[in-house]
């Protein structure tokens, strides 16, 4: 089952720039990831330092091994105290086209 995992996260409006440029690196190594289906942030708004986070993922099991990564654990580290999400996971289980019914 799919995995959508999607919300907000918060940061300081004066770390903003050094977040993405840190998310964004993350980004690169979890898009390679065995499970990854897409992972996506968005600047929603830089005056509020928040970020749409949209991430899919084929399984619990892919996910999980994501959250434990090396990489993932550090990213946390450095910005664990500075950032606020907002992020709730969602299990999808008929995926279909827009318009689809």
């Amino acid at each position: 089952m799919m995995l959508i995992v999607t919300g907000y996260m918060y940061v300081e409006p004066s770390s903003i720039t050094e977040f993405v440029e840190d998310l964004q690196k993350l980004a690169i190594t979890a898009r390679q990831r065995d499970g990854n289906l897409s992972y996506d942030a968005a600047m929603d708004d830089p005056h509020a330092g928040r970020l749409l986070i949209a991430e899919r993922w084929r399984d619990q099991a892919a996910l999980t091994a994501h959250l434990h990564s090396s990489d993932t654990v550090a990213f946390v580290g450095r910005w664990g105290d500075a950032m606020r999400g907002e992020i709730l996971k969602y299990d999808a289980r008929r995926e279909r086209g827009l318009m689809d019914e």
